[in-house]
């Protein structure tokens, strides 16, 4: 059975910023694979619930090569955690083989082609999140919940 890795809040698990599930369960659209899930910014340090994070002055490509920052709305730079995060995924995935995930998208961290802009004002921007352009940057295909539709 083929493998990949989810986001742990795609299953309906307690890890979001907010403390809240997002009732939302994948699972059932993924029977043909053995499901490894895994929180980015929880096994970067994060606690849960947490204040919300937004990638300032770019995005997760451009906080990888110190060009840009993850905040939270304390203005507090949170970048290490994320980018921990990411690459503990990574490590995870690989020791399970795992060459495909389904992140959430707008996540400063899962976000795959659209992220919050980094004004707290619930706007999206084009762009990706830390642990999606860290996978993708090691060869690792990264796909949203928006690609099945949900």
């Amino acid at each position: 059975m083929n493998k990949i890795g989810v986001s742990s809040c795609l299953l309906n698990k307690i890890c979001r910023y907010d403390g809240k599930k997002l009732n939302v369960d994948i699972s059932s659209l993924l029977e043909d694979y053995e499901i490894i899930d895994f929180c980015p910014e929880l096994l970067g340090g994060l606690s849960c619930p947490r204040l919300p994070c937004e990638i300032i002055n770019g995005d997760g490509y451009d906080v990888l090569n110190n060009k840009a920052q993850v905040i939270n709305s304390n203005n507090e730079d949170l970048s290490y955690y994320f980018i921990k995060g990411a690459q503990l995924s990574l490590d995870i995935l690989k020791k399970q083989n795992i060459d495909k995930v389904i992140l959430k998208s707008n996540s400063p961290s899962c976000g795959n082609n659209y992220i919050y802009s980094g004004n707290f004002n619930n706007e999206i921007k084009k762009g990706i999140g830390v642990c999606a352009a860290y996978l993708k940057n090691n060869g690792i295909k990264v796909l949203s919940e928006k690609d099945f539709n949900l």
